[in-house]
């Protein structure tokens, strides 16, 4: 009998591999764990390079399966593991999901790049402070709507793998002080953040960067 290969989810703290960690440690799969340091440039080292040409985290490797991309790696884990139910079997139900992660990658997800761009990760020749202003405000017109939208829903047992893309991005958003207008974004995100096998928040982890 063939035993099943350990999963490896190559990670660095507080980027989006926090996703992928969450995914795994509610499905209470057994994984090893492989930090990347990139701030030692470790991403750019020719091994993980062949893992990932693009030099960004997370990647998972399952047996001979290597992906890339956080929300692939999430709605991979979920598909491997039904029984959780982290997708919706309803036809109806997985659109809605499909539309809210896309809806979190584009209009929620790119802001953030942008201000995080301008503000630390560009050369300071290239920073246009701007750009940063602009993408505050497109933030937070795009995040008036899901606010919205969360007017009538409660976070419970029942989570998708939108809920875990979902709260880290706005993890991310509190990061930068763009939660003032938005309480029911705020509550479902603390919701989300005290269940049982959440992962480290983004401050968490910078902190423990900084030991």
């Amino acid at each position: 009998m063939l035993m099943e290969m350990t999963m490896k989810l190559y990670e660095f703290g507080p980027t989006r591999s926090i996703r992928a960690r969450w995914v795994l440690q509610e499905l209470g799969v057994e994984f090893e764990a492989i930090t990347i340091d990139v701030l030692k440039g470790e991403h750019r080292s020719p091994e993980f390079l062949a893992l990932n040409p693009a030099g960004k985290l997370p990647v998972l490797v399952d047996d001979d399966l290597i992906l890339t991309e956080s929300v692939a790696i999430v709605l991979y884990l979920a598909e491997k593991y039904p029984d959780e139910q982290l997708i919706p079997t309803k036809l109806a139900e997985r659109a809605q999901l499909n539309r809210w992660l896309l809806f979190t990658t584009t209009e929620l997800e790119q802001p953030l790049w942008r201000m995080a761009r301008h503000t630390n990760l560009y050369p300071k020749e290239k920073r246009i402070p701007e750009e940063i202003a602009i993408a505050r405000d497109d933030f937070l017109q795009m995040a008036s709507i899901l606010d919205q939208y969360m007017h009538d829903r409660q976070v419970g047992n029942k989570v998708t793998v939108g809920d875990f893309v979902l709260a880290y991005t706005l993890d991310w958003a509190e990061e930068v002080n763009l939660f003032e207008q938005l309480p029911r974004l705020e509550s479902y995100l603390e919701n989300m953040y005290i269940r049982p096998r959440a992962p480290m928040r983004i401050k968490e982890a910078f902190a423990k960067l900084r030991q």
